[in-house]
């Protein structure tokens, strides 16, 4: 797995940056796919971000993922807060165990430099 960063943001947040080289078969073993998703690497990077969740906590129930109307997956619980993100062959999670997180990720880009006063 090429964990490009991690952190430890405090006693109960941390997050995982990774760089998706795995082939879908290898996150199969380790993740369910519960959504259907036909598009080959959208598949990947969803599949990749629910390991990366595994990863940070090997508890976390991704069995119990939900999708809010904004498409924002979430749990009922609110044991945990998390959110994912991917970009191209990187995917990104952050999970706190108190308190709303959220996360994204970009493959920068010349146009970024537009709003970097922002």
């Amino acid at each position: 797995m090429p964990l490009v960063y991690q952190q430890n943001i405090n006693e109960s947040t941390q997050l995982a940056v990774w760089h998706i080289l795995e082939t879908e078969a290898f996150l199969l073993n380790s993740v369910v796919l519960t959504q259907t998703i036909h598009h080959p690497h959208k598949r990947l990077q969803h599949l990749a971000g629910r390991f990366l969740l595994k990863h940070l906590n090997t508890d976390f129930p991704l069995e119990d993922i939900l999708i809010s109307p904004t498409n924002k997956p979430y749990l009922l619980s609110g044991k945990y807060h998390f959110s994912i993100s991917h970009c191209g062959d990187y995917a990104a999670a952050i999970l706190s165990t108190t308190s709303r997180a959220g996360i994204d990720v970009e493959i920068p880009k010349e146009k970024i430099l537009g709003i970097r006063k922002k």
